[in-house]
């Protein structure tokens, strides 16, 4: 049964799993660089992991102003988990509700809505990030079946999915026009996905894994869209995960605020709460002011991917950009304001401070999203 209730019940319903099942373990989580599988599970008995979907497809209906509340509870305790959400829900799920046909979506949204299959986007390569257009990833077609070739890079949850979304140059065309989209069913020969080789700075409970494809058999069925549509597909699929990274970055900057607050009220020195000293309070009321904002540019973004807006990707890359950069700033102050408390290990603002610096990178980067911004206002040139 799908769960149900007005955005207000639903945000609280993620502000209570956040609080009890999230926050207590994210610091350990984030030592041990893994969340257990199990968080994933109740993220599907939640009606997380499919919110945005039909019911008909085990989603639970919510409109995308619901489902921004649940990223940023989530978010405000964890950002690894919220970016687990953000790839299965917002880049495969989503994805695969908009241009799967409807034998796709029955065979595989049920599974990814309930948690029983993991979903991962594989796009960025070692010299394709911001560039898409640069994918050398190859898929040649033999008879029923493509031949994928190629390797993959930060594919977040590439080394525990069971269903893998992948963008490979099929031609004939050049850059953007020869990319298509191909459904790997896991696991598969030829795939391996061996975890990155080095530490990432934040979001270290999330899995990050280099995939690479020797030969791998993918049907023609398994194609998602048309042949040379995969760029188009990836852009659509972006800019559902980058209003789950907006507001993520929101609740990462309410989280900031929450312990800025707490420890002014409870620091003392020379003889007083330092909420008391004038500074630290116009960092408070900054961190307050952005943080509003904030939340009203992703809602807005929300609101305008639910009307299906024309302008929904200028808006979406607002939010992303302008939400990510206040929860930088609070980071940023929070660490300060909390001094050696805020720079020690295990404190959280210390791991938010870590967190937020991938939220401005991936998903396009933040210059990136100054041009698509840019562009929608001015044209392309």
């Amino acid at each position: 049964m799908s769960p149900s209730g007005t955005a207000a019940e639903v945000r609280e319903r993620a502000r209570g799993f956040a609080a009890d099942e999230v926050a207590p373990h994210a610091g350990a989580w984030d030592r041990a660089e893994e969340m257990p599988r199990a968080i994933v599970t109740r993220l599907g008995e939640l009606g997380f992991l499919a919110g945005p979907l039909p019911e008909a497809l085990g989603g639970s209906g919510f409109d995308n102003e619901t489902f921004v509340g649940v990223y940023e509870e989530i978010g405000r305790a964890c950002s690894s988990v919220r970016g687990f959400l953000a790839v299965h829900t917002g880049l495969v799920s989503q994805c695969i509700g908009d241009h799967g046909t409807d034998e796709q979506q029955s065979r595989w949204l049920p599974r990814l809505a309930s948690g029983e299959w993991i979903g991962c986007y594989a796009l960025t390569e070692e010299g394709a990030g911001s560039d898409v257009a640069a994918i050398a990833t190859t898929a040649e077609r033999d008879g029923d079946d493509w031949v994928l070739n190629g390797a993959k890079t930060w594919i977040t949850n590439g080394g525990i999915a069971d269903l893998a979304l992948v963008f490979a140059r099929t031609g004939p065309g050049e850059g953007r026009h020869g990319l298509t989209c191909l459904v790997i069913e896991l696991p598969s020969d030829g795939w391996s996905a061996p975890p990155l080789e080095h530490t990432p700075l934040g979001h270290r409970a999330s899995n990050h894994a280099r995939p690479t494809f020797e030969n791998v058999r993918v049907p023609d069925g398994n194609r998602l869209g048309e042949v040379g549509a995969g760029h188009t597909i990836a852009m659509t699929a972006l800019d559902h995960g980058r209003l789950g990274v907006a507001a993520g970055a929101v609740g990462v900057a309410r989280a900031c605020l929450d312990e800025a607050i707490k420890h002014a009220r409870e620091r003392t020195q020379f003889g007083k709460r330092i909420g008391d000293f004038q500074m630290v309070q116009a960092d408070i009321a900054d961190m307050s002011a952005e943080t509003e904002a904030a939340a009203a540019l992703v809602a807005t973004a929300a609101r305008a991917a639910d009307s299906n807006d024309p302008d929904v990707t200028r808006l979406t890359s607002s939010a992303k950009l302008f939400a990510t950069e206040v929860a930088q700033r609070a980071a940023d102050k929070a660490v300060l304001l909390l001094g050696n408390r805020g720079y020690a290990d295990g404190s959280p603002v210390e791991r938010y401070y870590r967190d937020i610096q991938g939220m401005r990178i991936y998903e396009g980067t933040n210059h990136i999203h100054r041009l698509i911004i840019a562009r929608q206002l001015i044209g392309r040139p």
